[in-house]
């Protein structure tokens, strides 16, 4: 039932309970409906089969390119410079077909595109922005190490100087379209503090080794950087920034889209329960007839609503320029765990066909398990809360 019809009923939207579809602009809903389109024909279609066989394609990114979807918040360079809630729309729309798909945006435009756009010379950001818009090229984000993700301060990879060149060396896990990027934003300890640096993926000593055996986020190419001497010019660094300010800015942007993304796999998994209890029978009944399967349609009902609420703020708090990166911690810690009970309760409405591919709740929970740690784990986001509460650090 469509909000529109909701309100000549007198009935409230099943889905959009709380009609957060009158708090859009018209140009906010074509793009969630451009991008709900797309979804629908293209990745629903094809992602159980993806995700079984363990890959997305890479042509992806010249279809999300060709509707403007990549690096679609920046500004200039071939980016169309959309608003941040216009960029959460397309993200909740892009996550319910899977979060392979979103995470796929995501890195391309929230990490490797921002860090270029934010950080990277004039010559960097017309030599990589205006292709990757376009989905012509493809770029990765190197901050993970196999024994430093949620403290990056602790990373081994190590930048030196020789001569008027820079060497590489060390190693990033869980990468994510590190085996089909073109370029990779890599970040390395250096005696100058920690840098950027824009590694492209034919450089000798640079290799992309994928990951393979995941459970979750199997419509995703997942890779280990290897940097083994890998030789830079001076022109390969980002200029300016030094610190982990550089990564963590890009990693806000990135936690941004994962508030609104969450909600979409949330949506799918209770749209999914909702049909199902309406149509399968026990007992001579609809199970949705039963007390305690409708108890778990509301709850799951609340939290969706909730935080599609939140992520809407939050993006016009963005769009102000409002938003503290606590926000955005505030957002992805509630929005990921919500999405994974939804999706834990809506497997338990379908019972056994709930684990099967015909249906999309399984995988969207295997993924959600992989969205609740990366970016942030949800200890890590809770402790930047409780800091932000109480002025005391409790990180070590």
């Amino acid at each position: 039932m469509t909000a529109v019809a909701s309100k000549r009923t007198g009935n409230p939207d099943p889905v959009d309970f709380l009609d957060i579809d009158a708090l859009l602009s018209g140009e906010e809903r074509m793009v969630r409906d451009l991008v709900r389109d797309y979804v629908r024909d293209r990745i629903l279609p094809n992602v159980a089969e993806w995700f079984e066989s363990g890959r997305i394609p890479r042509d992806l990114g010249r279809e999300l390119g060709k509707l403007g979807l990549l690096g679609m918040h920046l500004e200039g360079y071939g980016c169309p410079g959309a608003s941040a809630v216009a960029y959460g729309l397309a993200c909740m729309e892009l996550e319910a077909g899977d979060s392979g798909v979103r995470s796929f945006a995501s890195v391309q435009g929230s990490l490797a595109m921002f860090a270029i756009h934010r950080w990277g010379s004039e010559v960097q950001k017309s030599e990589w922005l205006p292709r990757m818009a376009k989905g012509e090229a493809l770029g990765c984000f190197g901050l993970t190490e196999p024994d430093f993700g949620s403290n990056p301060a602790g990373m081994r990879t190590f930048a030196r100087r020789d001569g008027s060149d820079w060497v590489l060396n060390g190693t990033k896990m869980w990468i994510t379209n590190g085996g089909i990027a073109d370029v990779a934003i890599v970040w390395a300890q250096s005696d100058d503090g920690i840098r950027g640096f824009c590694v492209p993926s034919g450089t000798k000593g640079f290799a992309a080794n994928e990951i393979h055996r995941k459970l979750s986020l199997r419509a995703s190419v997942t890779s280990e950087l290897v940097l083994s001497d890998c030789r830079l010019p001076e022109a390969a660094a980002f200029p300016e920034v030094r610190g982990l300010r550089g990564p963590l800015a890009c990693l806000n942007e990135a936690r941004y889209g994962i508030i609104w993304g969450s909600m979409g796999a949330a949506r799918a998994c209770y749209e999914t329960a909702l049909g199902y209890a309406k149509t399968r029978e026990q007992f001579g009944r609809h199970i949705g007839a039963f007390q305690i399967t409708q108890e778990k349609l509301v709850n799951m009902l609340l939290e969706l609503n909730k935080g599609t609420l939140l992520a809407l703020h939050i993006g016009r708090m963005k769009d102000q320029h409002r938003a503290h990166p606590h926000h955005v911690s505030f957002g992805k810690l509630n929005n990921v765990r919500e999405a994974l009970r939804i999706a834990r309760e809506a497997r338990t409405i379908l019972g056994a066909n709930g684990v099967t591919l015909e249906y999309p709740v399984i995988r969207h929970m295997n993924n959600l398990e992989s969205v609740l740690t990366y970016e942030g784990t949800s200890e890590v986001h809770t402790l930047i809360l409780g800091e932000a509460i109480t002025g005391e650090a409790a990180f070590a």
